[in-house]
């Protein structure tokens, strides 16, 4: 049941989403992060390109529509062969285009990514990533380190950050939306507790001069993270003695966040459905 629902929230999420757009005028604008490392953004998450004279690596591919706006984009920094895709997770925002990408080059993700890919019937097998890890794992091109690091229970049960430790970029996946209430995916195998986990990971084990690409969002450094990881402590502790005093959810939510926090609201994850998800974790 579980599973099945997973699926329907992913449908509800990006299916219906391409289903109902028309796609033909979108731009994928393209921003250097540092060194060779660039981020693709337009609808969808936002992607990592990793752009040197050996060859391109793809971080995340949104929409299967976007697929050869992406490519061109990609080849317009440099035009050279794509030798390798990454999935920081499962969700379509960011493995839309992986049937088109797996014809040109392999996809690595984590074992739960291929799983839940493969468990959703209107995906064909050329969606599905060829390299499995548990852990983690390092892809080396060029003069580039690139380190896969699987973080567990946070976003879902399939992240992945990349970090391009020459360049010192981090792209976060969804462990990250800048800018906005995060979405945790408790379907997906994603927790509040590991989702405030993983990214106070990030926070302790990266430089603090690192530049970072956002699941969602604007580059942004390590002082744009504290701040995303504060907020959902901060709110966490507030939900938490809330339930502690004898409130309802009804109760909480009427009280709502606290003023700073209101901007962070969207229109997927808007204030009420993170309070939800707090009440939810800690009911």
């Amino acid at each position: 049941m579980l599973k099945k629902l997973s699926l329907i929230l992913l449908a509800a999420t990006t299916s219906f989403t391409v289903s109902a757009r028309d796609f033909s005028d979108v731009k994928i604008e393209t921003s250097k992060a540092a060194g060779d490392v660039y981020m693709l953004t337009g609808p969808g998450g936002n992607i990592g390109v990793l752009a040197t004279g050996e060859g391109l690596l793809l971080v995340d591919d949104k929409f299967a529509p976007l697929a050869e706006k992406i490519e061109n984009a990609m080849k317009a920094i440099v035009d050279q062969d794509l030798k390798y895709v990454i999935n920081t997770h499962y969700h379509g925002d960011h493995t839309g285009s992986n049937s088109y990408f797996s014809h040109k080059a392999p996809i690595f993700a984590h074992h739960n990514v291929r799983n839940r890919l493969k468990s959703n019937d209107s995906l064909t097998k050329d969606a599905l990533p060829v390299v499995t890890y548990d852990k983690g794992v390092t892809i080396h091109l060029a003069n580039e380190e690139v380190q896969l690091t699987h973080l567990p229970k946070g976003h879902t049960d399939s992240d992945t950050i990349v970090y391009f430790k020459n360049a010192n970029v981090l792209h976060t996946g969804d462990l990250f939306f800048e800018g906005r209430f995060p979405y945790v995916d408790t379907n997906g195998g994603g927790s509040v507790d590991g989702y405030i986990a993983n990214v106070s990971y990030m926070v302790n084990n990266f430089p603090d001069d690192v530049v970072i690409i956002p699941g969602h969002g604007n580059l942004t450094d390590k002082a744009g993270m504290k701040e995303f990881v504060a907020m959902m402590i901060d709110t966490s502790q507030q939900v938490k003695a809330q339930l502690s005093a004898g409130k309802s959810e009804a109760d909480i939510l009427k009280a709502g966040v606290a003023q700073e926090y209101k901007a962070l609201s969207w229109n997927f994850i808007t204030e009420e459905r993170w309070l939800k998800t707090l009440i939810a974790a800690y009911k």
